[in-house]
């Protein structure tokens, strides 16, 4: 790594010459592979962006320069570059290196960034400051193919073409978001790469003489005076209609740049985004260019320079650390997927989307099995939800499984799509709760609070793998009935053994099951948090002190019966969830207490009003109090008297 070390900062890539630049790309490439390897994270979107990342550094003067990254997940070589190689190794780690843009990490993260599609617009909104302050300097947003295939990527390109902003967008353009990419844009993408290899020598020489002439001020003179002398002619339709089709497939043959150009943008490229010297020499073209907006169409390849990711690079997007066991249950995804396939095989009108998550929701065999009923739609969750609302419509039992915080992405289409016309779609919502090394971008700690208060909507969480199971099904049946929109929660991570033997059954909507019977405490917990109130009784017992503990299911309805008898019988409620605390389970227990008059002291455990950072699941929820040791803490800590009552009692 003797160049890399010398690199503490951009400006020091500038002294380089282009045998040590090729020397540099390797060795980063080498040194992003091992401290992945040990930490886990997102590698192949990285090892690709290598060249286009140095290159980016030596052309444009970051942090004057304002370089927008999307995502973050190829952004692991620009955290490098920019002063934070000394500290890589704590990558998501508990303190560590974020694994995706932090303004606060580092002045060269210039927008923060973990969902995909916001790079454009946020750039958009610092070149219009920029023009207000009368300032100077350059705006980059990189954005990949995959999360170009997002809704609002367009709008940002959009509004950027209408007012002709000074802004750069470098396209990425490896083919894959995390699994391949779908779609019209992606055959358009694989149309301009084909074309491309085909004909690089033709396309090379006459895409030289078009630009010139389509940036030449005659020729723009020229097309409108023409347009309109043609317009005025007899049969000037025909003629303006025969030169129209001309033209457009003329551009389709020679100009494969017709839907950024129709935007308002100039398009360069594509270049090979492995070629080091090729991408700065259009990054500096693009840089020069003065009036208004540029696209500059990067081609790269996903885990290039390193076989293993170059084979698989679906594998590799994400891995995890090395030496991690072998966990002995399956995932609480993988047994979700199961689930839907036994769902959709009992009932041929269940169909199931994901939004270009179908490795990362579980979905992933069933596409090759049931191709007809699977559907991914990109990085589009707002899509997938009103595409959903459009199958229930039809008689169909759309089950859309989108990550927690994927979801808020599409609140305003469940809101107004789905929830306002009481349309019967399931919502399967992976990774609720603390998700660990992603950090605070891809928490799962607000879906209860921003779906519970939406009339009609009904709210589940299992308490384990097996539970998981029969709320799948339960779901599907609520919808197929017509009973209007139904959510289930469930955490990242592996399950606890639960058998999942069991023939599928409904669950009574709205009723929760008591798992310990008790006189001086009540513990309600919602989802998986129940088995840990559980161990924390056994705690507790030893204390001396006997707690009731209820595994709630639904967060709405909820089992308001049994919990105003509870109340009444033992006033002294503890509520345990993996959730925001305002707004979610224990907010909505002590609502229906209130409002039904009942007397009891509670107290809610949760996440309290913080952003919740990358690190392991197991520190946050120690953090929290959301373990066994944590929840049993919580009861002596609210009720001390409890603890001296249980002395009392057993005459120590």
């Amino acid at each position: 790594m003797a160049i890399l070390e010398r690199i503490n900062g951009p400006q020091d890539l500038r002294a380089l010459g282009r045998d040590e630049l090729t020397a540099l790309c390797e060795e980063i490439r080498r040194y992003t592979v091992d401290a992945v390897q040990r930490t886990g994270g997102h590698v192949s979107s990285s090892l690709g962006a290598t060249e286009l990342t140095v290159a980016l550094h030596r052309v444009f003067e970051s942090p004057r320069d304002k370089l927008v990254w999307d995502t973050g997940h190829q952004a692991y070589v620009h955290k490098i570059l920019t002063g934070r190689r000394e500290r890589f190794d704590g990558l998501r780690q508990l303190g560590g290196v974020s694994g995706f843009l932090v303004r606060s990490e580092s002045e060269h993260d210039q927008f923060g960034a973990g969902h995909a599609g916001t790079s454009i617009s946020a750039a958009h909104g610092m070149a219009v400051a920029r023009d207000l302050k009368r300032e100077a300097h350059h705006v980059v947003a990189v954005i990949g193919d995959g999360a170009l295939t997002a809704g609002m990527a367009f709008e940002g390109l959009n509004n950027i073409g209408h007012m002709k902003a000074r802004v750069i967008v470098v396209l990425n353009d490896n083919g894959m978001s995390i699994s391949p990419n779908v779609g019209a844009l992606s055959r358009v993408f694989d149309a301009l790469r084909t074309s491309e290899e085909l004909h690089r020598p033709q396309v090379a020489a006459v895409s030289r003489l078009v630009e010139a002439l389509r940036t030449a001020r005659p020729y723009r003179d020229l097309r409108h005076a023409t347009e309109t002398v043609l317009h005025h002619l007899p049969a000037g339709d025909l003629a303006e209609e025969t030169i129209r089709r001309f033209t457009t497939g003329l551009k389709a043959i020679l100009m494969p740049n017709v839907l950024f150009e129709e935007l308002g943008f100039t398009y360069l490229g594509p270049v090979s985004g492995h070629d080091l010297a090729a991408v700065e020499q259009v990054l500096e073209r693009a840089r020069d260019l003065r009036d208004g907006p540029v696209l500059v169409h990067i081609q790269t390849q996903k885990g290039h320079g390193y076989a293993p990711a170059e084979e698989d690079n679906e594998k590799w997007h994400g891995v995890s650390a090395k030496g991690s066991a072998a966990a002995a249950a399956p995932t609480y995804t993988r047994v979700f997927a199961d689930a839907v396939r036994e769902v959709m095989t009992a009932d041929d009108r269940v169909v199931a989307i994901t939004a270009a998550m179908p490795s990362g929701t579980g979905l992933a065999p069933l596409f090759r099995e049931m191709p007809d009923r699977l559907f991914d739609v990109g990085i589009c969750e707002q899509h997938a939800v009103t595409f959903a609302a459009g199958l229930a419509t039809q008689g169909i039992v759309p089950i859309a499984a989108i990550y927690s915080t994927f979801l808020q992405r599409g609140f305003d289409q469940v809101v107004h799509d789905v929830a306002i016309q009481e349309l019967p779609v399931v919502f399967a919502l992976d990774r609720a709760g603390i998700v660990g090394d992603d950090g605070r971008t891809h928490q799962g700690l607000f879906d209860i609070a921003y779906l519970r208060p939406l009339p009609g909507m009904v709210l589940m969480a299992p308490k384990d793998e097996g539970e998981l199971r029969h709320m799948v099904w339960t779901a599907v049946r609520h919808a197929a009935a017509g009973r209007g929109p139904i959510a289930l929660r469930y955490p990242r991570g592996t399950g606890v053994g639960a058998s999942l033997d069991e023939p599928l059954r409904e669950l009574p909507i709205g009723v929760s099951e008591t798992l310990r019977e008790g006189r001086d405490v009540v513990i309600i917990a919602y989802g998986t948090m129940a088995l840990a109130a559980l161990e924390a009784s056994g705690r507790l017992a030893a204390d001396g002190i006997d707690a009731t503990v209820v595994n709630a299911r639904f967060a709405k309805p909820l089992d308001a019966e049994r919990i105003l008898a509870l109340a009444a019988r033992t006033p002294r409620i503890l509520t345990v969830e993996e959730h925001a605390v305002a707004g979610g389970f224990g907010s909505a227990v002590s609502e229906l207490l209130a409002e039904r008059g009942a007397r009891a002291d509670v107290e809610i455990v949760g996440v309290p009003d913080q952003w919740v950072d990358h690190g392991a699941q197991k520190l946050w929820r120690q953090r929290f109090g959301l373990d066994t040791e944590g929840i049993a803490a919580a009861v002596r800590r609210r009720w001390p008297q409890l603890v001296r009552s249980a002395v009392a009692r057993t005459g120590a």
